[in-house]
């Protein structure tokens, strides 16, 4: 009895105890639920890993991003994972809910670098590459994708000669002058498609753009990366639910700086025998001052793991600061990807398209050349008619703004798709194609009152319609190869590619009509036709490439990295001799940071040595220059009839090759104190060879005086420096900057040889009246970009120009010989210089961009022409009664009218706010407002000091313009 009594007490105990013991444990276990999105637009995150901290128990997210876990206390850890962000650990707390936004990790932004035919991780770049993604973009908008990098980008070139103009485009060049007659500017590789047209590309489309800026990166591009090659990758659709995304935006640009020509009044006062009685200002007439550019798109994504998309459309209206100037254009893009076979089979399309309508008749800059030296006194319109001037290069651009049209139709449409396979583990197999294809139809109409019908065609009309069309053609066979053993790792890719590109075009126009009533739309009505004085004409071109490439990369212990590249390639364009051309790079890199002696200093996060060498070519020129061609020499007589004539146009040379870059990169890569501070520095010496050229050949051995041959080498040398710091960082507050510059020297090193002589090449011939020959003057040995010409010295008593002569004694115009002549200038740029500053306060953002060009002359074509009295009866500008007053000869080009063309532009401000959104359908709302080229600095007395220095005629700021705007937008994006 007392065992079985002691018994059942000590089991009454331990029941209660137990009891006990799980109502406290019961009272501390609680349930935590919430939802896990991406911190960047409150996308909600699927398959995202929870678990608690020091336990097994865990759960992921659902397709919404929510989850729900029991923990054992409040004051229990959660840990929040996911690929490609980063893994935070919180407190589970009391409430019992635990929202979560999880940043992109810092690491994955930097890791993966397109480089051509595939990927690379940062870490194993060898050359000199530049990673851009949309955080580093320049903030606001952008007329045309490339200018989301303007100066982000060190050595690479990016002007807008027309300024905003929203037909105009930009002009690209990287490292510069590579070539005499040949492309200048970089390949564009839109998601593998080499020779990629930006009209396909809005701005909220792009997910990264990677610039290969040196031979060694280019080079597996073979005989199209002389000029560097830009990789542009487009957003692609992902896993998870569905949402939306929209951005808009409108803005209006405003005149930077209006030339200060002489008013009515004041014209009236120097020229009174000039007198017309009116009082005009052509140029303020020219003006869109209610122009109103907008822009829309809205894109989708949506799927799963194994299949998703992402698709968009947009429609963009842009309106220049010119009267009939603007581009209305609208269209999509969707991508498709699928996976299947566990994993080992994926394909991925994309189909992009876009339609655009431009008004190409207002914004010449003629018109604006027109505005200035207009006589302000004379009237636009007698009697209900326009009024054209007579005299030397004039007339009333207002009449032609009424009198004429010029529209253009364009489509262009770029399809590719990628078929990629696991043959075994680590080897997989792709084939990659893609087409794109460009149309579009030229419409003009000219009255019959309008100056130009009356001067060319009779007063008869004129009409003419013009077609073009361009299909572009690439297939990539690849295989990539992906291996490591302990601390050896070996990434290879080998392949065939195919490229080939045809155009067509055909135009007509005829003259003679009896009413302007059908404009266009009757071609053949118009008497020229049956008078045999109509035109017509059509051609077409077509070349191929044919290339076989491999690139491999090793690298030991993440620490010692070699990559060797090697292409094999062919063109049509060349020489039955010399149609094939190989191109090899080898480069190297040390990551000093994993060694032991730079680890133990704590304060070094990344610190890389780089070393490469490679050859690149350069195809892009005319197609048929090593051919013999055959033209038409127009009918002849021969027993009554008149039979049309063909004859050779040009000498054969079947030896005619490639031009071929050989460059060297040293570079270095660094990244301090917890990557607080970090850059880049470069230095490369490159040489291009074999330049084509068209020379002189003697007659009657050949059939034609000029003949295409491979001669000549530019030498290109200089530095780039990246730096970018984030000077403080706190919770609430934060501020980034990042400065790019580099310096360049472009020298002629040879152009001649035996049997092909050339004295000098000359570039950027002045206009009339006046025979004042060509700016710009190449002989070997000198730099790329000289003004040549005469070494102002004073004036006459009598307002005529002296000038120096070789001995130093002085002279007028009439008295300077060759020998007299100098280099007196340089019209390309020597520096670049770009400084960006990003400042988050809480939900705010702040960005100030400034950009400059430095070391650079420019010859002010307007102060030679309309600053000088002579120009009368034709108006003037101020400065020919102030600055210029001494003047009383016609024009001569000298250095009196080069001036110093540096300058430093403000040109970006935005300002941001980022809402705080508590809504079920809402993820995110952001509004900004933005300006552009709010400032300049420079000494340059000219409209803007920012002109065409790419290319070979650089630097000459004509008397022709569009003028230059300071823009301001107001913008909203909204995510659901």
């Amino acid at each position: 009895m007392n065992t079985a009594s002691t018994f059942s007490r000590r089991v009454g105990w331990m029941s209660v105890l137990l009891a006990l013991v799980c109502s406290v444990a019961f009272s501390q276990s609680r349930t935590i639920r919430g939802k896990v999105t991406d911190a960047r637009d409150n996308t909600p995150l699927p398959g995202v890993t929870v678990k608690i901290v020091n336990a097994a128990a865990g759960t992921v997210t659902g397709a919404d991003g929510t989850y729900s876990i029991s923990v054992p206390s409040a004051s229990s850890r959660l840990e929040f994972s996911f690929i490609g962000y980063e893994t935070l650990t919180l407190p589970a707390g009391a409430s019992g809910t635990l929202d979560v936004g999880l940043p992109l990790s810092s690491k994955n932004l930097e890791d993966v670098v397109v480089v051509g035919y595939g990927t690379l991780k940062k870490k194993e770049i060898t050359n000199a590459v530049t990673s851009l993604r949309p955080e580093n973009f320049n903030a606001g908008v952008a007329r045309s994708p490339l200018d989301l990098i303007q100066g982000k980008v060190p050595g690479l070139s990016i002007t807008r000669a027309n300024g905003t103009n929203p037909n105009g485009g930009a002009t690209f060049q990287m490292r510069g002058i590579t070539s005499l007659n040949g492309s200048q500017e970089p390949l564009i590789v839109i998601d593998g498609v080499p020779g990629g047209n930006l009209d396909l590309l809005q701005q909220e489309d792009i997910a990264s753009v990677d610039v290969l800026r040196d031979g060694s990166a280019a080079a597996i591009y073979g005989t199209r990366g002389n000029g560097g090659v830009i990789l542009i990758t487009t957003k692609k659709g992902r896993g998870g639910a569905p949402q939306f995304n929209l951005a808009t935006f409108v803005q209006r640009d405003y005149v930077a700086k209006k030339p200060r020509f002489l008013t009515a009044d004041e014209f009236r006062k120097i020229a009174p025998n000039a007198d017309e009685g009116g009082n005009t200002d052509v140029y303020d007439m020219l003006l869109n001052k209610d122009n109103l550019s907008q822009y829309y798109t809205l894109s989708a994504t949506g799927g799963n793991e194994k299949s998703n998309y992402r698709a968009a459309v947009y429609y963009n209206k842009g309106e220049g600061i010119a009267k009939r100037n603007y581009r209305d254009q609208y269209g999509g893009r969707i991508n498709v990807n699928q996976t299947g076979v566990n994993g080992r089979l994926v394909l991925q399309s994309n189909l992009s398209v876009n339609f655009n309508k431009a008004d190409l008749l207002g914004g010449n800059n003629g018109d604006f050349e027109q505005a200035v030296q207009r006589n302000p006194t004379s009237p636009l319109m007698k009697d209900g008619k326009y009024v054209n001037p007579n005299g030397f290069n004039v007339y009333n651009p207002i009449a032609r703004l009424e009198q004429e049209l010029y529209y253009r139709d364009q489509q262009t449409l770029q399809g590719d798709a990628k078929l990629s396979f696991e043959v075994i583990k680590d080897l997989r197999a792709s084939v990659f194609g893609g087409i794109s294809r460009n149309t579009y139809n030229d419409r003009q109409f000219r009255t019959k009152d309008s100056k130009s019908s009356v001067d060319s065609y009779e007063g008869r009309g004129y009409a003419y319609k013009g077609n073009y069309m361009s299909l572009d053609k690439t297939l990539d066979v690849t295989l990539d190869y992906f291996k490591r053993i302990d601390k050896h790792q070996v990434t290879a890719v080998a392949g065939y590619s195919y490229f080939n590109s045809t155009y067509e075009t055909f135009n007509m126009n005829n003259s003679g009509f009896l009413t302007d009533g059908f404009q266009d739309w009757n071609m053949g009505n118009g008497l020229f036709l049956r008078e045999g004085k109509a035109g017509m004409g059509s051609y077409k071109a077509e070349h191929s490439l044919v290339a076989f490439f491999a690139r491999a990369n090793y690298s030991f212990n993440d620490k010692y990295f070699a990559q060797a590249i090697f292409r094999y390639e062919g063109s049509t364009r060349f020489g039955k001799d010399n149609k094939w051309a190989k191109f090899p790079s080898i480069s190297a890199g040390w990551n000093l940071h994993e060694e032991d002696f730079i680890k133990s200093t704590g304060w070094v996060d990344q610190l890389k040595l780089r070393v490469g060498y490679g050859e690149t070519g350069n195809s892009g020129f005319a197609n048929y220059n090593s051919l013999t061609l055959m033209s038409t020499g127009g009918a002849y007589p021969l027993d009554g009839r008149y039979p049309e004539t063909v004859g050779l146009s040009r000498n054969p040379n079947p030896r005619l090759g490639w031009e071929t870059k050989a460059e060297w990169n040293f570079g270095l890569d660094f990244s301090l104190f917890d990557n607080r501070l970090g850059g880049s520095f470069d230095v490369y010496r490159r040489t291009t060879g074999a330049l084509l050229g068209n020379y002189d050949v003697p007659l009657p051995s050949n059939v034609n005086d000029k003949m295409w041959y491979n001669l000549g080498s530019i030498r290109n040398k200089g530095f780039e420096i990246v730096l970018n710091a984030v000077p403080v960082q706190k919770k609430n507050f934060t501020y980034s900057t990042d400065i790019t510059f580099n310096r360049q020297n472009n020298t002629m090193t040879k152009i001649s040889g035996p049997g092909y002589r050339i004295e000098m090449l000359t570039f950027g011939g002045l206009p009339s009246p006046g025979n004042l020959g060509p700016a710009i003057r190449v002989v070997e040995g000198s730099a790329l970009g000289n003004f040549y010409g005469k070494r102002f010295a004073g004036f006459t008593a009598e307002g005529d120009f002296l000038f120096y002569k070789k001995d130093g004694s002085t002279g007028k115009a009439g008295d300077i010989k060759e020998e007299d002549l100098s280099v007196i200038g340089n019209g390309v740029p020597k520096m670049m210089i770009s400084w960006n500053n990003n400042f988050r306060y809480k939900n705010w953002d702040f960005t100030m961009f400034w950009r400059g060009k430095l070391g650079v002359d420019l010859l002010n074509l307007q102060d030679m022409y309309f600053g000088n009295r002579s120009w009368l009866p034709n108006n003037l500008l101020m400065v020919a009664l102030t600055k210029h007053a001494q003047v009383k000869v016609p024009p001569q080009y000298s250095d009196y009218y080069l001036e110093p063309g540096g300058f430093v532009k403000l040109d970006n401000v935005t300002i941001g706010y980022k809402f705080p959104v508590k809504s079920g359908v809402i993820r995110q709302l952001r509004a900004y407002v933005s300006g552009r080229n709010l400032a300049t600095i420079t000494k340059y007395s000219g409209l803007d000091p920012e002109l065409q220095d790419n290319g070979m005629t650089t630097g000459i700021d004509n008397r022709g313009f569009y003028p230059r705007t300071r823009s301001f937008t107001v913008g909203l994006n909204l995510g659901f």
